[in-house]
Parts: structure tokens; sequence; C-alpha cells
């Protein structure tokens, strides 16, 4: 369930209906998917106090740098980009050592990430990748990998440039939860025709015990209605997300015992309805484990490196300031692996406790996790921006005091097209109603308002 607490609604059971579409997919997809990438070689570039070497193996190419053992030591790439805009950077790297080996990346001689780790990879034939967001100029860019300490940088095999679009994560970003197994969920088309939406966040895929994705841990993956649904959407022209966890139920990040099969059951999902993205909202026991959390990254760089161009969001709580210490870990875990997440996307709600309007605290927490976002990082302000993202409740939520008003969605919508977040999506279309007499409160906000006003707010985002 998407609330942090474990009221009634989160324990409520339900399946979702979802299916596999292919004459729907849309062509023009998430704007913030990855062009086909461009390799530069580390031996063809332009190296400083550093070797070039071919004493170990597993490299591409005819050799890799060494950078032996010299502060300040660097490789420098000439980037070529056919239009201004965010390009990913994958840097492939051997640390033998079980030292950090921390590098400055510079673009155009600007430091965009200072100390950006390259930890141990556990020998000298073992490479690996992380990924770096970077903003380059139309034509030709220097890229510098410059090491810090005296223990030089890695060895460094190679750089791969992967121009996303300069228009930011497109309809994609805007793309509320609605869970079609409880909650009196409206028809998803019947949505898209009243409010202009094209992209849903379905919820919620789980564990049936084991290590096998079904909806609510209980339906099947495909088939029947739940394949109608999607069909449906994308024969409208638009698509869904797949969001995975939720409060309740038996989390694939706890049943699945190594990032491998974690990341085996996340591509059961990709593969079944040709995803192009996903979200995983990780809560409750899943959250709370440091060593789920540390599974949950893992797989989801597998996954990114599996699906090149794939979307991934990852959703969790917040205070009225930003991440707790659980949050900002899990955060800094992926930066350590070098998980190159598009959005990590809060929920600004069951706070316990905050001052001003929810739409004020909801700034107040993107704040902090733009913060956190850039200090794990090393992104500059802009860089963190686009790559956070905001899961808002809509209506009264699971704590008394928190009401969560058309205009506070407003507010948000202004703070998200001000930064250019990753993504603006709310907990959930089936509330977005006024209660009639007797009405359950998940198929219902709780205030005064016409059918989709909430919606109607979130679709005006485009990134």
């Amino acid at each position: 369930m998407h609330p942090l607490l474990p009221t009634p609604r989160a324990l409520l059971s339900a399946s979702l209906a979802a299916g596999l579409g292919l004459t729907g997919l849309l062509a023009t997809a998430a704007t913030s998917a990855q062009a086909a990438a461009t390799r530069y070689e580390a031996e063809n570039a332009t190296i400083s106090q550093g070797t070039v070497a071919a004493n170990h193996t597993g490299y591409s190419g005819t050799g890799f740098v060494d950078y032996t053992n010299v502060t300040g030591s660097y490789t420098q790439f000439t980037i070529d980009a056919a239009t201004a805009g965010s390009t990913d950077l994958t840097i492939r790297y051997a640390n033998g050592t079980t030292t950090n080996r921390p590098m400055d990346v510079a673009v155009n001689g600007s430091v965009v990430s200072a100390g950006k780790a390259f930890n141990g990879t556990g020998s000298w034939d073992t490479w690996t990748s992380t990924t770096l967001p970077v903003d380059l100029a139309a034509g030709s860019n220097t890229v510098r990998l410059t090491a810090t300490t005296s223990n030089g940088g890695p060895n460094l095999d190679y750089v791969d440039a992967s121009a996303g679009a300069v228009t930011g994560p497109g309809a994609m970003a805007a793309a509320p939860y609605e869970y079609l197994g409880w909650g009196s969920p409206q028809s998803p088309t019947s949505v898209m025709s009243s409010t202009g939406v094209k992209w849903f966040t379905l919820a919620f895929m789980l564990s049936d015990g084991t290590c096998n994705p079904k909806w609510d841990g209980s339906r099947p993956l495909t088939g029947g209605s739940d394949q109608s649904a999607i069909n449906s959407i994308r024969s409208a022209g638009g698509d869904v997300v797949v969001s995975f966890g939720g409060w309740s139920g038996n989390k694939l990040g706890e049943k699945c015992t190594s990032a491998s099969s974690l990341a085996g059951a996340y591509q059961k999902v990709i593969d079944a309805y040709h995803l192009k993205a996903i979200d995983i909202d990780i809560e409750n026991t899943e959250f709370s484990s440091s060593a789920v959390r540390q599974r949950v990254v893992d797989a989801l760089k597998i996954v990114k490196t599996g699906n090149p161009g794939i979307v991934t969001y990852v959703t969790f709580g917040t205070t009225p300031t930003g991440p707790d210490s659980t949050g900002k870990d899990l955060i800094n875990k992926g930066a350590a692996a070098g998980l190159g997440n598009d959005g990590w996307v809060i929920m600004p709600f069951d706070f316990g406790g905050h001052s001003g309007t929810m739409g004020q605290a909801s700034v107040s927490a993107l704040e902090g996790l733009k913060s956190a976002v850039k200090s794990a990082y090393g992104y500059t302000d802009d860089t963190a921006y686009r790559h956070i993202g905001v899961s808002s409740m809509n209506g009264d939520t699971d704590e008394s005091d928190e009401v969560v008003t058309a205009a506070d969605f407003t507010t948000i919508l202004g703070y998200a097209q001000t930064h250019h977040l990753a993504r603006f999506a709310f907990w959930s279309i089936n509330r977005d109603r006024a209660c009639g007499s007797g009405s359950d409160a998940d198929s219902c906000s709780g205030v005064s308002q016409s059918p989709y006003d909430f919606t109607k707010i979130v679709v005006k985002y485009a990134g």
C-alpha cells in the first residue's frame, strides 16, 4: 500500500488489472530514455601522468589507463554531443584494492562531481561500471577524470556517453497511481478521456511467497482482465509504469535472496509488459532492512545494464525536512553502487507532525531530498533536481492533521515545473473524487471536490 502507516486501507488485499499490448506501445515513450551509447576508449584519450597498460584481463579495446598511483593524474576525453542537454556517462573501471580511489569529474573545465567514488571491485581483472549524468554543450566537450589521492585512480577502461532527450521526462513524469483491485477503480480509459492523462502507475507487484512476481502477490502476471486493462490504456495512446512493493504484503526485495534473483524478478515483469519504466515503492520491512536496501539498489543496477533506456524510480517516505537517516542511506547506497537512478521520489505525507500547509511541507521535504541526492552523487543543483520526484496523497491522509488540497497540488506543480523534477505522481486516482454517504475512504478523497480535480493538476506537468 502506498501510505506509510498500516491503516486499514494498507491491509487490504487485492490484485491489479494489467496485460500485454504490443500494438499500443508509444513510439515516443519517455523523453528521458537514453539513446544508443557512443564508446570512448581510455587508451585513446589524452593521458597525464598515467600509462596505457594491458597486464590485466577483461578490458575493452587495446588496453586501459593505469593512473600509476599519482595524485592529479588524469584521463581526458573529447565527447561530441549533437545537441545541448543531459548525457549519461557510464565509466567502466577496475580497482583491485579495498580502498576507494576517488576522482574529480570535470566537464569543460568545471568539476561536476567532486571526489566521485570508485570503490574496490574485488580484483584488477574484475570490471564494473558507474553512471554519472552530466550536462554537455552542443558540439565538442572535454570530460576529465582526475585522481585526488596518492593512490591514483582506478584502472580506467572506457566511458560510454548516452545522450538523453533535452526536453525532460515528458508525459511519463505525470503518472498517478491507480489500483485496479480495490477502491472502486475507475476505467483507465475513462480517466484518460476525462483528464488527458496518458500514463498510469499501476500498483502493486508483490511476491507470491517466493521470488516470483504476481499482482498483489496472488493474481497471475498476465491474462484475463489484467491484460485487458493495459491493452486498453495502450490502445488509447497511453502507457504504464509498474510499481513494486508498497506497505503491505510479501515484498520481492525480501523474498529474493540475492541481487541477481531480484533483478530476475523485476526482469520477468519488464519482459511481460515490455515496460519503459518501473517504480520501486520501498516501504515497511523492505525499507527498514539495510541488506534489502542494498539488494534493491544492486538489482536495479543489473536492470539498468540489461535494459538500456529503461527509467527507474525509487519511492519512499520522508520527514517534512527531507529523507530520514534510512532514506539518506538508501540514496547513498545507490550513489556508492553507481546506480544511475532516474528519480529518487518521496511521499510527503503521513509526517506525524508538520508546520504550514501540506504544499509548503512538501516543498521543504523536496529541498531536503535535493540536498541529499546532490551530496551523495556530487551533482549540481540543477542535475539533482532533475533526479528527484514527488508522490503526494490527495485529500485526507492517514494523519488527522493532514489535508492535501488542490491548492497544495498547485504549489507542488509550480515547484516541479521550476526545477524540472523527474516525477510528479500521487496516491491515488481511486481517491480522486468526493465521498458519498458511506463511501470507502480508499475510493474518495474526503474533501469537497469535483471528479479528477487532482489528476487534472498533475497532468499539467510535462517535465
